[in-house]
Order: structure tokens, then C-alpha cells, then sequence
């Protein structure tokens, strides 16, 4: 038997078999990736709340696209106490929500409402 012929077997017993061995149904790029990439996308988004200087208050930290980066939008509320609104923007995620509380503490001394002393923990 020469080499063609052991080829041509070959190939008629894979052609014979194929059909009856099972489907495999096994995941997907998609079904591996998706759930990671929808918690990594879903914790970009944060709300919650905050005491500051003895008050509750709100925060909220949201993605931005601005040219071809990532940047985080922070704010910071007190609606029981004032009307100031504590605001950043910056590259850091993890950084956006104490620039924002910096930023409410600046405008609440500077407004009167919080002394020297009381700020100083939030601005160092």
C-alpha cells in the first residue's frame, strides 16, 4: 500500500466517524468576556453618601469621555445644610471623589459655613 492509499483511508475514516461524534457546545469569546467587561463598565458609575463636618451629604461620580480619555465627573451635595455643590474632573478614579469633597469644603470656608479648623482634615 503506497502513500496515497493510507491518505485516501484516512481520510474515509474521518469522513465515516465525524458524523457521529457529538457537538461540541462550548462558550464563546462573548460569554467569557461580557460579564467581566459589565462589571468593569457598571463600576464606573457611583452614588452614595458622605458625612461632612458633622452633616449628610450626597456624592455621585460619573465616567466622561473628553478627546480620547477616560475622565471622571465628581460632585458633592448637602441639601439639608447649603446650596454649595463640590465639583471635579479628573483622570483618577479613584481620586474624583476627594477632589470633589476638597472643592465643597473650599466653597463652604470660603462661604462661612465651616471654620479654618474644621476644614483642615479635608484639605491636607
Amino acid at each position: 500500500m503506497g502513500l496515497s492509499s493510507t491518505l485516501v483511508c484516512a481520510v474515509l475514516a474521518v469522513a465515516l466517524v465525524a458524523p457521529l461524534t457529538p457537538r461540541c457546545h462550548g462558550f464563546g469569546l462573548k460569554d467569557l468576556l461580557l460579564p467581566a467587561v459589565t462589571d468593569q463598565v457598571k463600576d464606573l458609575w457611583r452614588n452614595g453618601d458622605v458625612d461632612l463636618v458633622d452633616h449628610s451629604c450626597s456624592y455621585s461620580v460619573k465616567p466622561d469621555i473628553q478627546g480620547f480619555e477616560l475622565y471622571f465627573i465628581g460632585s458633592v451635595t448637602c441639601p439639608g445644610w447649603t446650596t454649595i455643590r463640590g465639583e471635579s474632573n479628573t483622570r483618577s478614579k479613584s481620586g474624583v471623589l476627594n477632589a470633589a469633597i476638597k472643592d465643597f469644603i473650599q466653597k463652604a470656608l470660603k462661604a462661612g459655613l465651616v471654620t479654618d479648623e474644621e476644614a483642615k482634615p479635608y484639605l491636607v
